[in-house]
């Protein structure tokens, strides 16, 4: 019999980053609870933070089946006792199937009124999708988090309408080019909606490879 291929996706990037953005997480994270990672791409993240960040429980998502495939793929390669099934959420939808009873209840082996939702992670995504998804991830991150919860931002950005490196420029350049609706956000821009959603922008940390890690805290 022959075996399946390897669903297993590859991000060169998080072998890079994975170590700096864990350092960030232990520090700013509430101590238990659960933690929604929307657009969890190769799920190389998800591995690695999972368990690392236990008791906390690691909820993963993506819209791409193949994503979440990856995921899957990874996470029977690397099982940790915290680190759960993806769920499909496209941030752009007004409702999230994490807030559907259904999905809720259907959940295996993570209760989330004994481990409630007290954060969301998104890396590298904002950038790399419409804006529209962006604005889906404020309003979800609104609907979602209690008071005191941390929405965590990874990424580049622009301050003040500039970039802050020209390798960020190229970049934003070359995913204009490959989308038109994609591109390298400004951080006054990305915090004005975060406010109008009840989350305070309360760090920006400098970040490997001109990236930021953007911390916001549900008031």
């Amino acid at each position: 019999m022959t075996q399946p291929p390897d669903a297993r996706q590859f991000a060169p990037a998080t072998q890079r980053n994975r170590e700096p953005i864990l350092a960030i997480l232990q520090r700013i994270l509430p101590p238990t609870g659960t933690v929604l990672e929307i657009s969890s791409g190769t799920g190389e993240h998800a591995i690695f933070f999972a368990p690392a960040l236990h008791p906390r429980q690691w909820l993963p998502s993506d819209p791409d089946p193949i994503a979440r495939a990856s995921v899957t793929a990874w996470s029977r390669e690397c099982p940790a006792e915290n680190l759960h099934p993806p769920l499909t959420i496209d941030a752009r939808e007004a409702v999230w199937a994490i807030e559907r009873p259904d999905v809720r209840d259907g959940l295996a082996m993570l209760d989330l009124e004994q481990h409630p939702i007290q954060a969301i992670a998104n890396i590298n995504m904002i950038h790399i999708s419409p804006w529209a998804a962006c604005l889906g991830l404020m309003a979800g991150a609104e609907r979602l988090l209690p008071s005191g919860g941390i929405l965590y931002l990874y990424g580049p950005f622009k301050q003040n309408g500039q970039h802050t490196a020209p390798s960020n420029e190229a970049f934003d350049a070359s995913l204009h080019w490959q989308n038109p609706q994609w591109g390298v956000r400004d951080l006054e821009e990305v915090a004005a909606i975060a406010q109008s959603h009840q989350l305070a922008l309360t760090e920006v940390v400098p970040m490997p490879a001109n990236n930021f890690s953007v911390i916001f805290h549900k008031t």
